[in-house]
């Protein structure tokens, strides 16, 4: 019995917690979750810092733009 008054409580405060963040979005005109993504905070676009996916994908782009597979040649024997 002891555990289900644990599992009843835990649903009641998750219950409580997705209601707290609900109202916000729900109350506020144009509501949405915040961007917790290091690309949307400004102030780390300030200073130029960006998420490691999107550096990842800036040089991968780079790269594929310096290298020219069209002038390669296969070598015959």
């Amino acid at each position: 019995m002891e555990i289900l008054k644990v599992i009843l409580m835990a649903v009641a405060l998750v219950s409580v917690a997705m209601f707290g963040l609900a109202i916000r979005i729900l109350l506020k005109k144009g509501g949405q979750f915040p961007n917790t993504h290091v690309s949307g905070n400004k102030y780390l676009k300030e200073q130029g810092i960006s998420c490691v996916q999107s550096y990842d994908r800036m040089e991968q782009n780079k790269a594929r733009k310096e290298v020219d597979l069209t002038a390669l040649k296969v070598a015959q024997k």
